[in-house]
């Protein structure tokens, strides 16, 4: 059994987010000590690293409540489970192509002023006319 201290610790989130989380109702069947503290037990730190990592892929509070009541439902839920985490997916699939999109117009951008610097290419611009300004000279 882990204090709240500890588990904060080991799951990586701060005191205020498992507090938040335990509040919502989020982690289930958590135990008290005699002092009346939470105290966590090695299944509830994995469901929390789960919760964890859920949210970092953009889940709301509110699927986040949905999936752990499919969880609480057993192995019937699996199915509505498993969509909820191919949504996430796709979702997280979508952001990766943009990112990667940005990555790839700075890689062209570095390669244009490269072979700008090294006299490889002329400088041309789509905000000013190069032409007529000395600026760029």
């Amino acid at each position: 059994m882990c204090t709240t201290k500890e588990v904060c610790e080991q799951v990586g989130i701060s005191y205020e987010t498992l507090k938040f989380y335990c509040k919502e109702g989020l982690v289930p069947n958590v135990k008290r000590d005699k002092n009346n503290y939470r105290i966590f037990d090695e299944k509830n730190i994995a469901w929390l690293k789960g919760l964890k990592c859920l949210r970092k892929c953009g889940m709301s509070i509110k699927d986040m409540k949905l999936y752990m009541n499919y969880c609480l439902g057993g192995s019937c839920t699996i199915p509505q489970r498993k969509d909820m985490l191919d949504n996430s997916k796709e979702s997280l699939l979508k952001k990766i192509n943009k990112v990667n999109e940005c990555i790839n117009f700075i890689d062209n951008k570095q390669s244009f002023y490269d072979d700008v610097l090294t006299g490889k290419i002329k400088y041309i611009s789509n905000l000013i006319d190069v032409e007529n300004n000395q600026d760029t000279q």
